[in-house]
């Protein structure tokens, strides 16, 4: 049983798809197993490519929030994209999606990221904070990434006060409140 209650339903557990790694099985996780499958068996990446699970933890005000990126893509040797999935409106997603890439890595900022919900997504360029299309087409398969990747800027890290400032927006978009309290 959980240690906490959830209003989300358990199954049981399920084997991830990259890593062999048990989890939990719920609707949501169902979902990402579904994008990560979709990344290799349709979109052509590496299982080797993908990584899944990285977190950025966070603690302001007494808010401890751990913000998970569902997949992060990596393609010579460089973290070119986030995928960041969330049930609903993808437009609600797009700020912490941007401050994820931002923050993910110590060396460079992640030039590109991925919202979806698991049958819509916008690609967002994180340099230019801009969408650049909608739709699960949008997300690039391998080769159009590859083809991509010379012309994708990865910026040097931000300066300190900006990197908490976008900290502080991951923070209080990914706190859960849903089940506070219950």
């Amino acid at each position: 049983m959980a240690d906490h209650p959830s209003h989300h339903l358990v199954y049981g557990t399920l084997k991830d798809y990259l890593t062999g790694e048990e989890l939990t099985d719920t609707d949501d996780e169902r979902i990402r197993q579904d994008l990560a499958r979709m990344m290799v068996e349709k979109l052509g990446y590496r299982h080797s490519e993908l990584t899944p699970r990285l977190c950025i933890e966070t603690l302001f005000t007494r808010n401890f929030v751990k913000s998970t990126i569902d997949l992060t893509v990596e393609l010579e040797k460089k973290q070119v994209m986030i995928v960041r999935y969330g049930p609903g409106s993808l437009v609600s997603r797009e700020r912490s999606a941007f401050a994820a890439a931002r923050v993910l890595n110590e060396a460079y900022r992640i030039p590109l990221a991925v919202v979806t919900n698991g049958r819509d997504a916008v690609l967002l360029d994180t340099v230019e904070t801009r969408d650049l299309g909608h739709g699960m087409q949008v997300i690039p398969d391998r080769q159009a990434l590859l083809d991509m990747l010379p012309s994708l800027i990865f910026l040097p890290p931000q300066s300190d006060e900006k990197r908490l400032r976008e900290k502080r927006i991951l923070n209080a978009f990914d706190l859960e409140r849903c089940c506070i309290g219950i």
